[in-house]
């Protein structure tokens, strides 16, 4: 019997964004054989452009519930596939092979977790591109728990943004840690190779996907992140996260400069402040409630 595929993706006000990703889905060379939509409470048209497709499910969950780890874990519980894929309502399928792509790597029983490559929309600024370009680069890797002490914070790289799980791994190792803000993808990778999996990350497996985040957005975000990452930095086994930090900034101010960019640069330093703060603000909270 062949294996099946769940697709999942929550939403909140996605607008035309999930009409294209459900339309893209549906014309994929691996077709899901299950999609289920999770909306918190959208105030637009998102639920009533979910229920044009006959073959969605659609759960609805009040806003104040969501939770990246729990939300996302009642939903895989809730779908039937072997294989339960991730999507982001911002982010669609660069070509129609993406879920055929990033099912590949399970060919090796090991692995549990695929991500996918993201690429930045037409639209991003020219720092956010080179930020993809070095955060999703163009080959492909298989990561296991032998490797964390050369790869460091990269080893526990997930992303579910654009993601897929084999079932009963992630039944194994208890599923995403909740209640949590963000990053529940880095430490379930974190749990899966602790367990003796493998990580894989597919980079043909490709999604358009990028921000344009003001400083105040991204000095948010980061703040987030650093405060998760602080209370369960032991699941990390205390990786830092500052020399790979420091080769991003490197390798976008270098491509910035080779362009003659001078007022991107200017900006990224802004950008890269905002982080920076933002990231220390949210260790020293995770401190604090320790």
């Amino acid at each position: 019997m062949s294996k099946q595929i769940s697709v999942i993706i929550p939403t909140l006000n996605a607008g035309q964004q999930i009409t294209e990703l459900l339309e893209a889905l549906q014309a994929q060379t691996r077709k899901p054989d299950e999609i289920i939509v999770v909306d918190s409470q959208s105030d637009d048209d998102t639920v009533h452009r979910v229920r044009h497709f006959d073959d969605v499910r659609l759960l609805q969950i009040q806003r104040k519930n969501f939770d990246h780890g729990a939300t996302r874990d009642m939903a895989l519980r809730e779908s039937k596939g072997d294989y339960v894929l991730f999507l982001t309502q911002d982010a669609l399928p660069k070509d129609e092979y993406y879920i055929e792509e990033l099912l590949k790597p399970f060919s090796d029983e090991r692995v549990a977790l695929v991500s996918g490559r993201q690429i930045a929309r037409l639209s991003a600024r020219s720092s956010e591109k080179l930020v993809r370009e070095f955060n999703y680069p163009p080959v492909s890797h298989v990561r296991s728990a032998k490797d964390i002490p050369r790869f460091g914070i990269k080893a526990f790289f997930a992303t579910d943004v654009c993601s897929a799980y084999r079932r009963d791994a992630y039944l194994a190792v208890g599923g995403f840690e909740h209640p949590i803000t963000t990053n529940e993808d880095m430490f379930i990778a974190a749990s899966f190779l602790c367990a003796g999996y493998s990580v894989a990350y597919a980079a043909d497996a490709q999604v358009w996907h990028s921000h344009n985040f003001s400083l105040k957005q991204q000095y948010k975000r980061n703040y987030i992140m650093g405060k998760e990452i602080e209370l369960r930095k032991d699941k990390l086994g205390g990786a830092k996260v500052a020399g790979e930090g420091a080769s991003l900034v490197k390798y976008v101010m270098s491509g910035l400069a080779r362009s003659g960019q001078v007022g991107e640069m200017f900006w990224f330093c802004l950008d890269c402040a905002a982080r920076l703060l933002g990231n220390r603000a949210g260790v020293r909270a995770a401190r604090k409630k320790r």
